[in-house]
C-alpha cells in the first residue's frame, strides 16, 4: 500500500514537472531523446523530463543596433556610419536547429552587408537616397538569414559622419548653388519686368494723354515725400516742336546767307562794269 502511494506521489510530481506554460509571443522546440520532435505553444504544454528537452524561442521583433562602421564610398570618401536592424524569429524550428546563435549571426551579416552595400554608392547617394539604400540592405540581409528562420523587417542607416574637410567643401557647394538660384530668380524677375514695361509702353503710346497723366501722378508721388527737388516735366511734343523750329530757323539763316552772297556777287559785277 505504501509503495503504491509512493508511486502515485512520484507520478504526480513527474506530471507537474512536465507542465510548461508558454506565453503568446513564445514557442518551444521539443527534443525527444535528442531528436527534434516539433514546435509547441503557446499555452499549457507537456515536456516530459528525462525523455524530452525543450528550447524556448522569443517571436517578438528585436532591435539590434549596428555599431559605427568606417566605410570608403564609391567616390573614395571615408565616412563612418551606424545603423539599426529590426528582425524576428519567423521559424522557431530553423532558428534552433540550423544555427547556434541567431542574434550573433544576424549581427555579423548586418555589419558585413552594411560595409559592402554602402561602399557601392557615392557620398551624395548616401545622403539623398537613404530610403532606397535602407530597402536594399533589408532585402539582402533578409535573403541571407531566411535559411535560419530569421525575418529581417527593416534596416535603417541612422548616422553618417563626414570628414570636416568634406563638410567645408559641401558647404561651399551649397552656397554656390544658392547663389546660382538667386541669380536665376533675379534674371527671371528682370525679364518679366521688361515684358510688363514693354506692354505698358504700348498701352501708353496708343492712348492720347496717357503720358501726361502718368507724369502728373509721378509729380504727386514725389511731392508727397517732402523733397526739396522740383521736377518740371516737358512733354515730348514740345521737344519735337523745338526740333522743328530749330530746323526752320537754320533753313532761314541758310536762305538769308544765300541771298547775301547773291547781292554781293551782283555788286561786284556792277563795279566791274
Amino acid at each position: 500500500m505504501e509503495g503504491m502511494l509512493g508511486f502515485l506521489v512520484f507520478l504526480l510530481a513527474y506530471t507537474l514537472s512536465a507542465l510548461k506554460v508558454i506565453k503568446e509571443y513564445e514557442k518551444i522546440v521539443v527534443f525527444t531523446l535528442g531528436r527534434a520532435d516539433g514546435v509547441k505553444g503557446p499555452g499549457l504544454q507537456f515536456v516530459w523530463p528525462i525523455f524530452q528537452q525543450s528550447k524556448k524561442v522569443d517571436l517578438r521583433i528585436m532591435t539590434m543596433p549596428i555599431p559605427m562602421q568606417e566605410i570608403i564610398t564609391k567616390d573614395n570618401v571615408s565616412v563612418k556610419t551606424a545603423a539599426v536592424c529590426f528582425f524576428q524569429v519567423d521559424d522557431a524550428f530553423k532558428a534552433v536547429t540550423k544555427i547556434e546563435d541567431p542574434l550573433a549571426a544576424t549581427m555579423q551579416i548586418a555589419q558585413t552587408t552594411l560595409r559592402s552595400i554602402l561602399g557601392q554608392h557615392e557620398l551624395d547617394e548616401l545622403l539623398t537616397e537613404r530610403d532606397a539604400i535602407n530597402a536594399k540592405l533589408s532585402a539582402i540581409i533578409d535573403r541571407q538569414t531566411e535559411g535560419w528562420g530569421i525575418k529581417v523587417s527593416a534596416v535603417e542607416v541612422k548616422d553618417v559622419e563626414i570628414p570636416v574637410s568634406m563638410q567645408r567643401a559641401m558647404a561651399k557647394q551649397a552656397e554656390a548653388e544658392r547663389e546660382r538660384r538667386a541669380k536665376i530668380v533675379a534674371a527671371e524677375g528682370e525679364h518679366q519686368a521688361a515684358e510688363k514695361l514693354a506692354q505698358a509702353a504700348e498701352v501708353i503710346s496708343g492712348t492720347p494723354g496717357a503720358m501726361q497723366l502718368r507724369q502728373l501722378q509721378t509729380m504727386v508721388e514725389v511731392s508727397a515725400e517732402k523733397n526739396s527737388t522740383l521736377i518740371f516735366p516737358i512733354p515730348i511734343e514740345f521737344m519735337d516742336l523745338a526740333k522743328g523750329a530749330s530746323k526752320l530757323l537754320k533753313r532761314q539763316e541758310e536762305a538769308q546767307a544765300g541771298e547775301t552772297i547773291k547781292i554781293k556777287e551782283k555788286a561786284a559785277e556792277l563795279d566791274k562794269a
